[in-house]
């Protein structure tokens, strides 16, 4: 089964349709949260994630914001903002789809979560120290893991745990257990700023990382139009 993994698309449609193109024809969709924030279209991503074929889907801490499951003081100032912007914007049905999402998803061979396995919403994998710790809280061969936009493969082997860089357009076969975050759709992070996602094949547990460009001017001109975060808006063009 060809499987689209992507997260963290933070109400950036343009980059999703780009994600959508790019990555053909798949026989399931599987998002790692964090459909809403940050950008000028929740209600449309909402809506287009959710009519994807065979999704399944968990749910991000702007997520859990948006709908009161978190503090918002948990974020920072401009994070803020734009929750609440967010939260006077979605409608009845986007708020209905978001309400019923997981933590977690425990599949076969893979976990899905947002953040880590041990703290789902919350917890970013940014060493391999965290990492390491995160193998203790799942039990299947992979997880999969969005929340830091920074693609990257965690793998752990004889005790120890590595971390290996995404490379684009590289497709690697996974050997148990391994971490992997697929980076951000609509707000990457680790300095590319096209879109970041992954293909992945259940059978033979192959993952290839994907980036695609998509027009980052117009969704920043949205941004501003809607009086968005400045700050966000610029970030788009450098990713970070």
């Amino acid at each position: 089964m060809r499987v689209v993994v992507f997260s963290d698309v933070h109400g950036n449609l343009a980059a999703l349709e780009a994600v959508l193109k790019d990555a053909g024809p798949a026989d399931a969709y599987w998002c790692l949260g964090d459909l809403v924030g940050y950008g000028p279209e929740p209600n449309a991503c909402v809506a287009r994630v959710k009519a994807l074929p065979n999704l399944r889907c968990v749910l991000g801490n702007h997520d859990a914001a948006v709908l009161g499951k978190m503090s918002i003081n948990w974020f920072n100032t401009e994070a803020q903002k734009l929750i609440v912007w967010t939260q006077g914007h979605l409608t009845a049905e986007s708020v209905a789809f978001l309400s019923q999402l997981p933590e977690q998803i425990v599949m076969e061979h893979v976990t899905l979560v947002h953040g880590s396995p041990r703290a789902p919403i919350t917890e970013y994998l940014l060493s391999a120290e965290l990492a390491h710790r995160a193998f203790q809280h799942f039990e299947t061969d992979f997880c999969f893991v969005g929340h830091t936009h920074q693609p990257v493969r965690w793998q752990r082997e004889d005790g120890h745990t590595e971390g290996y860089p995404a490379e684009p357009g590289k497709t690697c076969p996974l050997h148990p257990r391994a971490i992997l975050n697929p980076g951000s759709v609509g707000q990457p992070r680790d300095g590319d700023p096209r879109a970041a996602y992954a293909l992945y094949d259940t059978e033979t547990h192959q993952w290839t990382w994907r980036r695609v460009a998509y027009d980052v001017t117009s969704v920043q001109a949205q941004m501003h139009a809607l009086g968005l975060s400045a700050v966000n808006a610029e970030r788009l063009s450098v990713g970070r």
